[in-house]
Order: structure tokens, then C-alpha cells, then sequence
């Protein structure tokens, strides 16, 4: 059994090398939340480093494929549920359709390390280029096929020093400088330079520390009462036609006990109906007057269908009071509809031959259109909304097209009943924890089971509902004011400091040749 055993790793190029990889990027699951080790990161990638560094192109690839399957099969297990559960596939069938998706994502951390060996005539320097092929490798997967750039490296120091760097040069800058004083702790145990590694390891932290005392943002003396409202409707019922009704009355309840507010979010598709029908009308007239009545406005998730077009979108209106002395009518421009659908769950590609084939392939409203890329904020009593539905939080560039000096915050809402009790929504609160320290404002984040919770300006909880419980999260949530270089910059800043990162390799290495 022992021969067949290893002849079996033979055969998949499971080497001690890639053995060491696939482990460390499986433990790496526990730097994200809701484990939030954020130094093990700046411990695993070094262990991986120290042995990629001497490899072959080839070698290196698969050493990187192995690191990105361990990364994601351990990082992304929680997709399994939603195949599982809600898309009636069996565990197995759904365990590896999961497995396939984590295979595709470790191609880029297999890229990455590929070229980073193939791009250098001196092995040992090799590691040195990483941190710019990775950057790369990372642009790739959050743009093919609509892009998933879940758990990137960065989001993992979202309680560390490095999370000051974010209002400068975002996530994505942070997993760059990760890596530099990974190679850097790399450099040092393997006795290169001591002295200009550690200076180097220092300088990233220090550097940290003094962007801290410098950060553009303050809180302003101006306060909003917000209620955020939990419903906790059960995914098995959601789209029960019995349960329309008793849904929106229980939100609408909900909000009534908790007024007065200034604003009051419910969160995706919380009205489990269509805007243009007559049941939804009636409610939603309700609604407005209740919310107008009590100098209040509420933000609610529900699904429209434009009966001329034919089309599907998922989107969040307001109710109560606007810019309009009326409020909310049906064709209001006062809405926002979602542009990043997620493939498969919204959106399902080649569906004349897939949806035939599983009932995963045909959940309910899975035949969305994408509303515009850029979209004026929501105007709700007074104050500016920058919105974004679910998968959309986790793509900064989409919401830099959208951000505007006058925004006041970000809001998204999400309905993370579909993972069920995993990490998944753990993982989703800590990316808009990031979005919140890159563009300077509280986000407000709705969920219909959970995590329903406020991030402050600077990436930290401000407060969270209990997960799994109907429950309304109200609370008096202080405005920011000030704009963030990476807010004003985008990735242009990362681009040029790569760049020159870049140069000053070459010239290392065109010195030492």
C-alpha cells in the first residue's frame, strides 16, 4: 500500500516541495477571518519561498499550482454549500465542482511563480520578481471570466500595521509589500545581505506605523441614526410565494419599532417580489408614507423585471424621504441595479446547454442583467450612498468609478444566507472592512441573516448583529471627511511604485552581471 501510495504522488508531482506548498497555502485560511492570524501569512509564505526559490521554471510553476490549490480549496470550502444545499447537487458532485474552481484560481499563483523563474537568468534572484508577477497574476483573476479576486493576500492584515497602507495604495499594494518582507525573511535565513533584508523587513513595518499618524481621513462631528435590518427569512422559503407578504410585513415592523432614525437599510432582495407588481406596489406605497411620515428613508433590496425588455435586475431603491417631495414612485431614476452579476447564482453562461443539465444550473433568479458600471449614488434623506450588492464589494475598481467627493458612505447588502454557518460571510465582512480603510468611509453592511454589522473609516467594526437571529442593528454612525490618496489615484499609485520596484532590480542585476 505504501508503494502504490507514493507512486500515486509520483504520478500528480506531489514532491516534497509541493507537498510543503499545498500545506501552506491550506493554512493559510487561518490568517482571514474569522481566525484572523494575520502574522502567519509573513510565516507560510516564507516557508513556500524558501523552498521556490532555487527551482526550475517548471518546478516553480507547479510548486506555485499546489500553494494556490491548498490557498483556495481550504479559503473558498464554503462554496461547496451553496451547490450543495440550495443547488440539489450530491455532496460529492458539489465537493468537486468546488475542487475544479480552486484548481482554476491556483493557475495564477502558478503564473506568477512561473515567471517569476522564467524572467531571471540568476536563480536566487527570482523571488525578487514575485512580488510584480504576482501583482500581475492578480490583475488576471480579478478581470477573466468577470473576475473573483476573493481572499487576496492583503485582506488577511485588515487588523495588522500593514492595513495602514490601505487609504495609499489599497489591498492590493499591501499583498505586494507582504511579499517583499516575505522575500526579505527569506533573504535573512538564508544569510544574503543581512543587514539590507532586515533594514528591509523593518522599513515596511516602520513605514506603517508613520502612514498611521498621517492618514487624510477625520471624523466629522455630524452623526446618522441608521437601523440596519436583519430579517433572517430562511433561504428554503425565501422565494415562497406564501411567504411574500409575511416578509415584507416583518421589515417593515421591524423598521417602525425603531424610529425615529435617519435611515433604515434592509438588504438584497429583501422584498422577495418583483417592483412592478401590484401586491409589491401597495406595500411599497406603505412604506414610503410610513418612512416619510417619521422624516425617515429606507434602502431596500428587491427584484425588478421590465416588462417591455424583458429583463431581470437586482436592485435597491429608496423609500420615504428624498430629493423627490413625494418620495419613491415606481420609475424612479432614485435607484441602483447591479452591474458585477455573479456567474451561475445571477447570471448563467451557455444556458441553453447548462441549465438542462442540474438543478444548480437553474437556482431561482438566476437570469439578471447587468445595470450600468457607473451609477449616480442613492440620494436618501439628505446624505449620498455609493451601493453595491453583494459580490460587488470585493472589486475596489468598480467602486473608485463610483465614488464622489460627496459620497458619504458606502453601502452593501448581501444575502450570505446561501453558505450557511461557514466562513464565507466572515470572509465578506473583512473585505469591506478593506473598502472602508481604501476609501475613507463607514460602510454600512445589511444581510438578511448575517454578518449585518458597520465598519468604520479606518477598517474597524464599529458594531454587528448576532448571526442567524432577526435582529435590527441601530446605531448613530459618525460622517468622514477627507479623500484618500487611493481613492483620487486608484492603481496608479501600485503602478508606479512597481515600476520603479522593477527598475531597481534590473539595474541590481545588470550591476552584479
Amino acid at each position: 500500500m505504501a508503494t502504490s501510495f507514493r507512486s500515486f504522488l509520483n504520478k500528480i508531482k506531489l514532491s516534497k516541495v509541493n507537498t510543503i506548498s499545498l500545506i501552506c497555502g491550506w493554512l493559510m485560511v487561518f490568517a482571514y477571518a474569522p481566525f484572523n492570524l494575520w502574522i502567519l501569512p509573513l510565516i507560510l509564505l516564507p516557508i513556500w519561498l524558501y523552498h521556490l526559490v532555487d527551482l526550475p521554471t517548471k518546478e516553480a510553476a507547479r510548486s506555485g499550482f499546489f500553494f494556490g490549490l491548498g490557498w483556495f480549496t481550504a479559503g473558498i470550502s464554503w462554496v461547496h454549500v451553496s451547490i450543495e444545499r440550495f443547488g440539489g447537487m450530491p455532496l460529492a458532485v458539489s465537493l468537486l465542482l468546488m475542487l475544479l474552481l480552486c484548481a482554476y484560481l491556483a493557475l495564477y499563483p502558478m503564473l506568477a511563480a512561473y515567471l517569476s523563474a522564467k524572467l531571471t537568468k540568476q536563480k536566487r534572484s527570482n523571488l525578487w520578481l514575485l512580488p510584480v508577477t504576482w501583482y500581475g497574476a492578480e490583475f488576471l483573476r480579478a478581470h477573466l471570466l468577470t473576475g473573483f479576486p476573493w481572499l487576496s493576500l492583503g485582506y488577511s492584515q485588515i487588523n495588522s500595521p500593514l492595513k495602514h497602507y490601505a487609504p495609499f495604495i489599497g489591498e492590493t499594494g499591501i499583498t505586494a509589500l507582504m511579499l517583499i518582507a516575505s522575500i526579505a525573511i527569506v533573504a535573512f535565513v538564508k544569510k544574503e545581505s543581512v543587514k539590507q533584508h532586515v533594514s528591509v523587513l523593518a522599513g515596511v513595518f516602520v513605514v506603517a506605523l508613520i502612514l498611521s499618524y498621517l492618514t487624510p481621513i477625520k471624523k466629522s462631528d455630524e452623526t446618522v441614526s441608521v437601523a440596519l435590518v436583519q430579517g433572517n427569512i430562511k433561504q428554503e422559503i425565501k422565494w415562497d410565494k406564501a411567504q411574500e407578504i409575511p416578509t415584507m410585513l416583518r421589515y417593515l415592523e421591524l423598521t417602525r419599532k425603531h424610529y425615529p432614525i435617519d435611515i433604515a437599510i434592509w438588504p438584497e432582495s429583501a422584498l422577495a417580489t418583483l417592483e412592478g407588481s401590484a401586491s409589491s406596489q401597495q406595500f411599497l406605497d406603505l412604506a414610503n408614507s410610513s418612512a416619510s411620515i417619521n422624516e425617515a428613508a429606507i434602502i431596500t433590496g428587491i427584484i425588478n423585471y421590465n416588462f417591455e425588455t424583458r429583463e431581470y435586475f437586482n436592485r435597491l431603491l429608496v423609500l420615504g424621504k428624498q430629493e423627490s417631495d413625494s418620495g419613491y414612485y415606481y420609475g424612479s431614476s432614485n435607484k441602483y441595479d447591479k452591474n458585477h452579476l455573479l456567474p451561475i447564482g445571477e447570471f448563467v453562461p451557455f444556458e441553453d446547454l447548462l441549465r438542462p443539465l442540474a438543478p444548480f444550473f437553474n437556482l431561482p433568479m438566476s437570469s439578471f442583467t447587468r445595470g450600468d458600471y457607473v451609477q449616480p449614488n442613492l440620494s436618501a434623506n439628505g446624505l449620498n450612498f455609493l451601493s453595491l450588492i453583494c459580490f460587488e464589494i470585493a472589486f475596489p475598481k468598480q467602486l473608485a468609478a463610483n465614488f464622489q467627493r460627496d459620497t458619504d458612505f458606502i453601502l452593501t447588502v448581501s444575502n450570505d444566507a446561501w453558505f450557511g454557518a461557514s466562513h464565507g460571510p466572515d470572509q465578506h465582512l473583512e473585505i469591506a472592512q478593506m473598502r472602508a480603510l481604501e476609501f475613507g468611509r463607514p460602510v454600512l453592511r445589511a444581510t438578511n441573516n448575517g454578518l449585518t454589522a458597520v465598519a468604520e473609516s479606518n477598517g474597524e467594526i464599529f458594531a454587528i448583529a448576532p448571526q442567524f437571529e432577526e435582529a435590527v442593528l441601530k446605531v448613530d454612525v459618525a460622517k468622514s471627511v477627507g479623500i484618500t490618496p487611493y481613492s483620487r489615484f486608484g492603481e496608479w499609485l501600485n503602478l508606479l511604485w512597481l515600476a520603479l520596484f522593477s527598475l531597481v532590480l534590473w539595474l541590481r542585476n545588470k550591476k552584479s552581471n
